[in-house]
């Protein structure tokens, strides 16, 4: 018989865990709706077109797609076998996977709900996506995304909203030192074009973006290997030793690249900063960050990313604006802006700094203990009275030995015990343990509901 395991990338949770995780989503559902997202649910599958082209040349690999049912390899082509081609083939074996991310089933859903929907739309949604990382510290293939978007406006009011919203939903999450980086792909587009980069933007971009992984150097390698110039590899070492931040360091960078797209992006981030300022957030936990890229295809303006100072994971959060994503269902020229909260990494870094609140792992109020069935009666009596007024409780369901009733007490974190023997039965009252300090009182039923409330 096999050990039993689970695939490399995914995770079981404890009910301890999931206490956790419980408190993260809710916490998020809170700041979601407090400014006006509305939730909504999309399949764990899509259509394999619908994903595929929108992630880039790195983000389509690691999609996983879905065989089809029955014979799938009945529609596979001979020369495509024999040539080894698993791009094509996986087209002819597959024609659904499991999604990469929400913001592009986001888009489908729009298109396909234009009519049901208000505009501009803000929605949020919780859910489970799939990618086929190398599987790392802060890095699982199934995970969740908790993302929050507003589609149907071009206002730079969306962008601050979402950077508010980051705030917000970290700070109640108690992130310590957590960094909102901001920049513009606008910005990026524009240098590009002043380095002669032209049609290799976005190849220029996926390697920019690996900075914080391997360094300026380990940049200009990459950009060496890919085949640009040493002109393209110097004016990028100059981007990342500016370093500039804020409002002045935006307008440096529009002197040094005095292009209208620079110019484009600038101003917009300026404004952002400056409203930004004016609901509270600003500086340090506001950054702006040139050398920001996320190199994937359908961001047009503001990009973000949110990371922990000494943090044990990468990025726990990013997003940004997409012009006409949902064009390439049929819906031309709306513009949308979106931001993602990695539920998974913001849980490593809590866990990292002991930033979890305590007590999260409660999962009962009252154990009621089983004395035997002559009191069977009033203890599920007292139960349900305890229940009816929101307190957790459970029976232990068997009449076993006290010592094996209190060890479970334990296990479970109790922190009030319940008896009801003969005794208790006869007075009409219960006797009441509190477990951590080990005290001892009877107590009538009534003065047991205002006790415990208290």
């Amino acid at each position: 018989m096999s050990k039993p395991s689970i695939p490399k990338g995914t995770r079981d949770f404890t009910p301890e865990v999931m206490a956790r995780r419980q408190w993260i989503f809710s916490t998020l559902r809170s700041a979601f709706e407090r400014r006006g997202f509305q939730p909504i649910e999309t399949p764990a599958m899509e259509a394999l077109t619908t994903l595929t082209g929108k992630y880039g040349e790195e983000g389509d690999q690691l999609i996983f797609k879905i065989l089809n049912n029955g014979d799938f390899l009945g529609k596979a082509q001979d020369d495509t076998l024999n040539a080894r081609d698993s791009k094509a083939l996986g087209f002819q074996i597959s024609k659904k996977a499991l999604r990469y991310d929400l913001t592009v089933p986001f888009a489908r859903f729009v298109t396909m709900h234009r009519n049901e929907i208000p505009m501009p739309f803000k929605r949020y949604q919780m859910q489970t996506v799939w990618r086929g990382d190398r599987p790392g510290k802060g890095r699982y293939q199934e995970f969740v995304q908790c993302d929050a978007d507003i589609i149907g406006s071009t206002g730079v009011l969306c962008e601050l909203e979402l950077v508010c919203l980051f705030y917000e939903a970290l700070t109640a999450l108690k992130v310590p030192q957590f960094r909102i980086l901001v920049n513009d792909r606008r910005i990026l587009s524009g240098m590009a074009d002043h380095l002669g980069i032209g049609d290799r933007l976005t190849e220029w971009t996926v390697a920019v973006d690996k900075a914080d992984k391997v360094g300026i150097e380990g940049v200009c390698k990459e950009l060496g290997e890919r085949g640009f110039s040493t002109e393209v590899q110097e004016g990028t070492q100059a981007l990342f030793a500016a370093r500039p931040s804020g409002v002045e360091g935006m307008k440096t960078l529009a002197e040094q690249f005095p292009v209208p797209a620079v110019q484009e992006g600038v101003a917009a981030l300026a404004s952002l900063w400056n409203l930004a300022q004016s609901e509270g957030v600003q500086e340090p936990e506001l950054v702006f960050a040139p050398g920001l890229a996320r190199g994937l295809d359908y961001y047009t303006g503001a990009i973000f990313e949110v990371q922990v100072v000494d943090g044990p994971v990468g990025s726990i959060c990013g997003g940004g604006r997409y012009d006409d994503l949902t064009g390439i269902f049929g819906m031309p020229d709306v513009s949308g802006v979106g931001i993602s909260f990695g539920a998974d990494r913001i849980y490593d870094v809590l866990e990292h700094f002991g930033a979890f609140p305590t007590g999260l792992d409660v999962g009962l109020d009252i154990l009621l203990l089983h004395m035997g069935e002559e009191t069977l009666p009033q203890v599920l009596a007292t139960a349900a009275a305890c229940r009816r007024e929101g307190l957790r409780t459970e029976v232990y369901p068997d009449a076993a030995k006290l010592k094996r009733q209190f060890k479970y007490a334990d296990d479970r974190n109790v922190p009030y015990v319940i008896v009801i023997g003969s005794d208790e039965a006869a007075a009409g009252n219960v006797t009441l343990r509190d477990m951590e300090s080990g005290a001892q009182e009877s107590v009538s039923l009534e003065g047991l509901i205002g006790r415990l409330k208290a």
